[in-house]
């Protein structure tokens, strides 16, 4: 790819000397990347690593703004929220399904492959240093070098359990060189899920048990391997991955104050996120003021709304009845401030223990084994409700998995790849965006099982400057 990085943010990846920092990643303002000359010292690795974590943090991956980051994407391109007319139009685009080569998650593209180039560059550095904690670092490197391509290859790629024919359709490039001119050819999808294996495998084998604040641990890896398995249909994979997280499920009675950082119960991978290090506003990516007088870009739908019980902690959570001159909505408050604060300023959350129960419930179930999926199942279920948990069997099994992914993870970048990757459509209410289901219904309201829609085209700039990358079907180039 012709400049790849100069096309993709290589302003993020100024070279100079490398910025010294404290030992929490939140003590990094990091916005330089280290030469040769700079990686020298341990010291000079860590700081390197840092610098791969912020990136973390940019609008395309779990940043605010308007770019389409993986705080709201997720959502907005299913039935979980309504576009709310009060608000600015925020990804509308994505919400309608209809995609601009010029502005469909470019940030995010770009992101991800910025990513890729400093954990590369570390890891080209790498091979000729020696240092107490290099294995760590290096493991580090291999493990977000994997999330920004399973980031990449879920939104522009086919999903290994979509279709019989996800495998060998065209996924994205596996990037392994820090070289900005490099012109990279598609890989297939079944070769970047093997690549992304091996990365979170060699990771997971040589990570920390502990890191600092801010930073990946062996149980973070597992819980995204156990995800990824989880989409190539490697049951017991996925369910030996999360059986290996060791992280507790955060209990109900501390679970509302997780979205305030009141704590950090459950939380596995987060990144701080405060004045004067980070302070980022990545609650505005759902609504903006006060509750009393909010602009809202979207509202929680009137399905999901109503599949939450009165009994459940996050229902009270995730929603609060928000007003303006227009009228009442059901908003989402999963990321809209810390205690008395409607800011949107809050921790970066990533990955929480919940996922690897619910991933190891769903790989049960499809193994047969019921009694251990409905436990771990009822694992969640019971730090959620007020009453006790289900007793399901065989389909309403299977039904009551999807449903508690769906009420765990609402808001939270997993919804639309647990649509696709199960070969479903995506069918919206048609009420509009008020509490009272008045309103303006989503001016799409459908889209169907199988559709091109469902793998985003590639952005009219990454085209330009590559003459290998070739256009997802349905789109022009």
């Amino acid at each position: 790819m012709k400049n790849i990085i100069s096309k993709i943010s290589i302003c993020l990846l100024t070279l100079g000397a490398i910025v010294s920092c404290e030992d929490n990643l939140e003590q990094v303002p990091y916005d330089a990347f280290g030469t040769e000359n700079a990686f020298a010292t341990a010291a000079d690795f860590e700081n390197a690593i840092r610098g791969v974590y912020s990136a973390l943090t940019l609008d395309g991956h779990y940043g605010s703004g308007d770019g389409g980051s993986m705080l709201s994407a997720p959502d907005v391109l299913t039935d979980n929220v309504t576009l709310a007319q009060a608000g600015r139009g925020t990804k509308a685009y994505l919400h309608r399904y209809d995609y601009d080569g010029n502005a469909t998650l470019t940030t995010m593209y770009s992101n991800n492959y910025s990513l890729i180039y400093r954990a590369n560059q570390l890891l080209s550095f790498a091979t000729g240093f020696e240092g107490d904690n290099k294995a760590n670092v290096v493991a580090e490197a291999k493990a977000l070098r994997a999330l920004a391509h399973f980031n990449l290859v879920t939104f522009w790629g086919k999903i290994p359990t979509q279709s019989a024919d996800a495998n060998s359709s065209l996924g994205v490039a596996y990037v392994f060189e820090a070289d900005p001119n490099i012109e990279p050819a598609r890989n297939t999808v079944g070769e970047v899920y093997d690549f992304i294996v091996t990365d979170l495998t060699e990771a997971v084998a040589n990570i920390n048990e502990t890191n600092d604040d801010g930073r990946m641990n062996r149980d973070a890896v597992n819980i995204l391997l156990s995800r990824v398995y989880l989409y190539m249909g490697e049951w017991q994979k996925a369910a030996n991955a999360a059986g290996a997280v060791t992280a507790t499920v955060a209990t109900r009675d501390n679970f509302t104050g997780i979205w305030a950082d009141e704590n950090q119960d459950g939380l596995v991978f987060f990144i701080p996120n405060a004045t004067p290090i980070l302070g980022n506003q990545i609650g505005v990516t759902w609504s903006q003021g006060p509750l009393t007088s909010i602009i809202p870009e979207y509202a929680v739908s009137s399905e999901l709304f109503d599949l939450y019980s009165n009994n459940d902690i996050r229902k009270t959570a995730y929603i609060a009845t928000a007003t303006n001159s227009f009228g009442d909505y059901n908003a989402i408050i999963k990321l809209f401030g810390r205690a008395g604060q409607n800011n949107g300023e809050v921790d970066y959350k990533i990955f929480r223990a919940s996922e690897a129960k619910l991933n190891r419930a769903e790989a049960l179930y499809r193994l047969g084994q019921e009694g251990p999926a409905l436990t771990a199942l009822n694992a969640v279920r019971s730090q959620r409700y007020d009453t006790a948990p289900g007793s399901e069997t065989g389909s309403a099994l299977e039904a009551a998995i999807f449903l508690e992914r769906r009420l765990e993870f609402a808001f939270e970048y997993q919804h639309f790849f647990d649509i696709k990757r199960r070969g479903l459509g995506i069918e919206r209410p048609s009420t509009g965006e008020f509490a009272d289901g008045s309103g303006t219904p989503s001016e799409r309201l459908n889209l169907p099982a199988g559709s091109f829609l469902f793998q985003l085209p590639f952005p009219q700039t990454a085209l330009d400057t590559n003459p290998n990358l070739v256009q997802n079907t349905g789109y022009s180039n």
